[in-house]
């Protein structure tokens, strides 16, 4: 076959060392610092080290990454919409210099490869905020984990890589870029086009799919993304049952199911150019374009972040340079008149047009609702119903936020014992204070601590409800931020319900049994929540309750009410 070249003329990259050099530089490694990698920072050194993200040879430099940001292109001038970064602790960079080899560690300890330093740099986030994705705005999740996850100090230099990342799963549909490209020359393929998804593929998907291929005269490679996505994703084990059970619907040998562990950022238009390079790189020659492709959703004022057509007027632009050929997605509706799916462009005043949203196909799942053949094929709807049963059979979190003094711990136990009255499902109580002396007594009560103490009632909390259960939490919480990311771990696994208990600051500091208030008054107690630290009152709370004027029983009742209009108890 020779040398592949990449979208950009170069060969395609391949980071890993030799047998013999592998070892070597791993009993080296011993010696070097050691970074404890992330799990996005997981997804791109796998596709840095096979060559998906040629033509880098490893983590972007200072002056790659402004460029990125600035111009969509590396320094040498070369198209690159994404900045690809190693984001590391404050405290652990100042342990590093230019030169420097760092050891890179998978979640087990595993040395996957090692960084020779290059820059150790500080990014302007606001500035790769607005390049990169157009907006400041929190709601964009790429945006948020800029903000609130990510690691203040970049690092940037080549890699040398030594083991792939382990994946137990889906071993089978696992495919590196040469092993892929060998498997098309094999097999024959000299047209590809792949079709890009972070969602369970339904009877639409499968025909705008099938048709686009059919069209440029190409076989199809189904190759979606089971690394991170958006938050509130299905899950890509039961995503990937999905796709295995579509497979069998396209006619024999001309489909083809690879997985991409990618970490999508959800960035519209340079995400579409993104998923090109990467495409190409893996010896696809057509990508399949839809409408807002790779777009978050709404921002903050309820606009789409991007324009529908945004992410394929860019890569038009760019196709021939990239040497990759977009094709339009097409929307597909069914015509219940004429028994089959037809272009939404080609409906007439007659057809009688049916369709279901993804919004719509959730409130089914959670309600256990009907799911009409003619949207999803059977086995799908089986696998779905699987991991997503109806609100009554699910665990859930309830998790109560407010100052102290407002009351949550007292409905958190009037709530804990009706709960347990209804019956069902196991209970449990995880109170700030609780939790506070039994999993985070080495915290203090900087930001920094008290974030890590609601991550880690987030996390616990998360485990009880995906098996079923039903988690209580009652902490202050006063950050909108970390809410947030226990939200985004919870709501993937099970119900979660937000209750900010809204009691004044007045009435929390007049009902103040140990002095905490007071204390705080007179600067004794520094960082206290709604006096010297601030309370981020939430936007989106399911529930807001003032416990002013009513009754921790009366509080805990309408609480239940609640949960039964939401279908999480009957």
């Amino acid at each position: 076959m020779g040398a592949f070249k990449t979208p950009h003329g170069g060969e395609l990259k391949n980071l890993y060392l030799s047998a013999a050099d592998a070892a070597a530089e791993k009993t080296a490694a011993r010696d070097y610092a050691s970074w404890d990698l992330t799990e996005r920072q997981l997804c791109d050194i796998e596709l840095l080290l096979n060559g998906a993200f040629s033509p880098l040879e490893g983590f972007l430099t200072e002056a790659d990454y402004r460029s990125v940001v600035d111009t969509m292109r590396l320094k040498n001038g070369v198209l690159w919409p994404m900045p690809i970064t190693l984001d590391v602790s404050e405290a652990f960079a100042g342990t590093l210099e230019p030169g420097q080899s760092v050891a890179l560690r998978d979640l087990e300890g595993v040395v996957i490869a090692t960084l020779e330093v290059g820059d150790v740099f500080r990014p302007d986030k606001a500035a790769e905020a607005s390049g990169v994705y157009g907006t400041t705005d929190e709601a964009h999740p790429a945006v948020h984990y800029l903000n609130n996850i990510a690691h203040p100090v970049y690092l940037g230099g080549r890699l040398k890589g030594i083991e792939p990342p382990v994946h137990y799963d889906f071993k089978h549909l696992r495919d590196a870029p040469e092993e892929m490209r060998a498997l098309f020359q094999k097999l024959g393929w000299r047209k590809v086009v792949a079709f890009q998804t972070r969602n369970p593929m339904h009877r639409a998907h499968q025909e705008l799919s099938f048709r686009a291929a059919r069209d440029v005269e190409a076989n199809l490679l189904i190759h979606p993304v089971v690394g991170m996505t958006k938050p509130g994703d299905v899950d890509h084990y039961t995503r990937v049952r999905c796709y295995e059970h579509v497979l069998k619907h396209y006619p024999e040998q001309t489909t083809m199911l690879s997985l991409l562990p990618l970490a999508m950022r959800m960035g519209g238009p340079r995400e579409a150019l993104w998923h090109a390079i990467i495409r190409k790189n893996y010896g696809c020659t057509h990508l399949i374009v839809g409408r807002d492709h790779a777009g978050p959703g709404k921002d903050s004022n309820g606009q789409d972040f991007y324009g529908p057509y945004d992410a394929q007027e860019l890569l038009k632009e760019h196709e021939e340079e990239l040497d990759i050929t977009m094709v339009p997605f097409r929307m597909m509706v069914y015509a219940e008149n004429r028994a089959q799916y037809i272009v939404a462009d080609d409906a007439g005043e007659d057809d009688r047009v049916l369709n279901i949203s993804g919004t719509e196909l959730r409130r089914r799942l959670a309600e256990g609702l009907d799911i009409p053949e003619w949207f999803s094929f059977p086995e799908v709807v089986t696998e779905l119903r699987r991991t997503h049963p109806p609100r009554h059979r699910q665990g859930f979190t309830v998790f109560f936020t407010g100052l102290s003094g407002s009351g949550k711990s007292t409905i958190a136990n009037a709530l804990m014992s009706k709960l347990m009255e209804v019956g069902g499902r196991n209970v449990t109580l995880l109170d700030g204070d609780i939790v506070r002396k039994n999993l985070s007594s080495e915290l203090g009560f900087s930001k920094e601590h008290r974030d890590l103490n609601i991550t880690r009632i987030g996390y616990v909390a998360s485990e009880i409800t995906k098996n079923g259960g039903i988690a209580i939490c009652a902490p202050i919480a006063p950050y909108a931020a970390t809410r947030r990311i226990v939200r985004e771990t919870i709501s993937p696994v099970g119900g979660f319900v937000e209750i900010h208990v809204a009691t004044p600051l007045e009435v929390c500091e007049e009902r103040d049994r140990k002095g905490l208030y007071a204390k705080a008054r007179a600067g004794i107690i520094k960082e206290f929540t709604g006096i010297s630290d601030p309370y981020e009152v939430p936007g989106n709370a399911e529930m807001v309750i003032d416990t002013t004027d009513i009754t921790p029983d009366l509080a805990a009742h309408r609480i239940l009410v609640k949960l039964e209009s939401l279908g999480y108890i009957r």
